[in-house]
């Protein structure tokens, strides 16, 4: 089988094998030649050794003295002779190849092989008879061996007489070599096993944490994973079990309004993002962030009982819910209207019967009186200050639910003359913060709303009081935060809604000051919401 086809994980091993039987080799490779080296520094120095102590017996000396000074003995003469004798003995403790001595003509006194005695030996003595010790490896008449030469001096004299050579065979070397080779091999085959069960424990943990896929399998995923992450309309953040930022796509960025780079803290995320994460619920939550309203989501990632962490998604609702409060503004006007055609048709159908039955002077009271009185029976003081039919309609219908609630609505300081260049923006802001007081006054004893409208340039600023119980002096601070709210059964959207989109125009919102106890005042600006006066005129 093709090992390019072997899996991965087969392919890890196969490789490191071949990698810690290469370390072995060439370890024990250089460890064979460090060894061999070692042993023949070892045969040299053992073989000079010997030969120095050889060469300092009194006994030798004297003997290889008298024999330079008289004729050349016979084999059979010097294979008794004490020399012979004393290196013989030498040689059978030390182990060594040979243990040769001679005289100052190079003539052998003693020998391993007794018939060579008295012949000159087979190398070149000249440097040890000048009186200098010579190590080298050689090949004499007993073969290959390290061998050490060493002077032999005259009894209480420094005359060189003779000299003193001690080999130690090649065999013997490879022999101590080969002795020390034993326990580097037995370690090396230790490394190799211990190398093999690390490669193959190695190689099943990459296959555990890789489930077992294979490279091309893992290079897969990941561009399905990052052209579906940085693909779809929502942004996601993922978050790992200790709280920080694995990984997000570029559309959670835009929507949150910050970079949110891999290793950022959920501390360095927005509240709401934090909210969602740290107190998951069962439905994704609304909030305001920045100048955009997210839905967000948070959903816990768990393996085997282990959190692995948490995924957040954020939508864009932003146009969802400013469309959403426009149509809650046009469906209030259209009731306002629809309740007005039905008393308008009433009040018609009595005036033609008054007209038909002869008696046209009360049909003019009864039309007279219905001027005085204005729609639905009731009249918003000050409303005719406010030159924007859109304006007058969208005011009259919150008056109506402000009576359905029994609360009064009126009006403070008026004083628009322009027209609306934003229908959408105002109702918004206008709708959240009568709803909000409405609410907050209802259910109280004498409960009223006042709302100030004022337009400055193209600018429109209004303000709605109320009876309520006020803001929490705690909560002033925090209440155009997403998800602050004083009613236990608010969502905290509404005053964030405002803002955002006060602040959208290059306006604001904020809470005016108030006595104790004496409601909440909540004050916005739009900035180029309504038509400057001289405009209106011109057209």
């Amino acid at each position: 089988m093709d090992p390019r086809r072997w899996p991965f994980s087969r392919q890890v091993l196969a490789v490191l094998l071949l990698l810690v039987a290469v370390v072995l080799a060439v370890g024990c490779g250089g460890s064979v030649y460090l060894l061999h080296q070692q042993a023949v520094v070892e045969s040299r120095n053992r073989s000079l050794d010997v030969a120095r102590t050889l060469a300092e017996d009194d006994t030798v000396r004297a003997a290889v003295a008298a024999a330079g000074d008289a004729p050349p003995a016979s084999a059979a003469q010097l294979a008794d002779g004490e020399v012979q004798r004393e290196a013989e003995a030498v040689r059978a403790r030390t182990g060594a190849l040979f243990v040769v001595v001679t005289d100052d003509r190079g003539l052998r006194l003693a020998h391993p092989n007794p018939q060579l005695l008295g012949r000159r030996v087979s190398t070149d003595p000249s440097r040890a008879l000048a009186g200098q010790e010579v190590v080298t490896d050689e090949t004499g008449t007993l073969g290959e061996s390290a061998r050490a030469k060493v002077p032999v001096y005259a009894p209480a004299s420094a005359r060189v007489v003779g000299e003193v050579s001690v080999g130690v065979g090649a065999a013997a070397v490879a022999d101590r070599a080969r002795d020390a080779l034993w326990p580097a091999l037995a370690v090396a085959a230790g490394a190799l096993v211990v190398g093999l069960v690390g490669a193959h424990v190695l190689a099943r943990r990459l296959r555990r944490l890789t489930l077992g896929l294979q490279p091309d399998d893992l290079g897969g995923i990941l561009q399905a994973h990052d052209a579906v992450l940085h693909g779809i309309a929502e942004g996601v953040v993922s978050l790992g079990p200790d709280g920080r930022v694995v990984l997000a796509n570029g559309e959670a960025a835009r929507l949150l309004g910050r970079p949110v780079p891999a290793g950022s803290s959920l501390a360095d995320l927005p509240v709401p993002v934090r909210d969602v994460v740290e107190r998951p619920r069962a439905v994704p939550a609304l909030a305001v962030v920045g100048d955009r309203a997210l839905l967000l989501a948070a959903r816990a990632v768990e393996r085997d009982g282990h959190l692995l962490g948490h995924v957040v998604t954020v939508a864009d609702r932003t146009d969802v819910e400013l469309l959403t409060r426009q149509l809650d503004a046009v469906h209030a006007v259209g009731e306002v209207l629809r309740a007005q055609r039905h008393e308008f048709a009433n009040r018609l159908h009595l005036v033609s019967g008054l007209l038909e039955t002869g008696r046209p002077q009360e049909a003019a009271d009864y039309v007279r009186a219905l001027l005085a009185t204005g729609p639905l029976g009731s009249r918003v003081d000050g409303l005719d200050a406010v030159a924007d039919p859109y304006l007058q309609a969208f005011v009259a219908a919150k008056a109506a639910h402000a009576r359905e609630k029994q609360v009064a609505l009126g009006l403070g300081e008026v004083s628009v003359a322009g027209r609306v260049a934003d229908p959408v923006d105002v109702t918004t802001v206008l709708g959240n913060l009568v709803d909000n007081a409405l609410a907050a006054a209802a259910g109280r004893p004498g409960a009223w709303v006042e709302v100030d409208l004022v337009q400055e340039g193209s600018d429109l600023v209004l303000a709605v009081a109320d009876s309520g119980p006020g803001v929490p002096e705690e909560l002033r601070d925090t209440v155009f935060e997403t998800g602050v709210t004083t009613r236990h059964d608010g969502q905290g959207i509404g005053l964030g809604l405002v803002r955002q989109v006060a602040r959208a125009r290059g306006g604001d919102a904020w809470l005016a000051p108030s006595a104790p106890g004496a409601g909440a005042v909540f004050v916005a600006r739009l900035p180029g919401a309504l038509t400057p006066v001289h405009a209106v005129e011109v057209g």
